[in-house]
């Protein structure tokens, strides 16, 4: 999250947003090695490692990672970047990084 309040700082939204993302990935496959005592598969979907996992989070958090989940995808297409640099204003990605740093704390909670 550190990396992503830096590209935020920098007004590289979209970049702020995927570090976001990636930092949410990396701590449910931590969460799935300490449940499952197993190597997460390598993927990028927030919510394959939660059902892999059997793991429900609240809805709140449940609706972060939904969203962030799908803007993974697309984000990862150069060719679509200009149009996600429109998208991702500076308060559309206030509001991802607030609520990033929720699930983040959620996770935490389910070690």
């Amino acid at each position: 999250m550190d990396t992503a309040e830096y590209m935020f700082k920098g007004e590289r939204c979209v970049y702020a947003v995927f570090m976001c993302h990636l930092s949410i990935e990396k701590a449910l496959k931590g969460l799935y090695e300490s449940k499952l005592h197993d190597i997460p598969p390598k993927t990028h979907s927030l919510v394959g490692l939660l059902d892999r996992m059997n793991t429900r989070p609240p809805d709140n958090i449940a609706r972060t990672i939904l969203r962030l989940n799908d803007m993974n995808v697309t984000m990862r297409y150069p060719d679509e970047l200009a149009g996600f640099q429109k998208l991702y204003t500076s308060g559309i990605t206030t509001e991802i990084l607030d609520t990033g740093r929720e699930v983040l704390e959620w996770i935490k909670t389910q070690f």
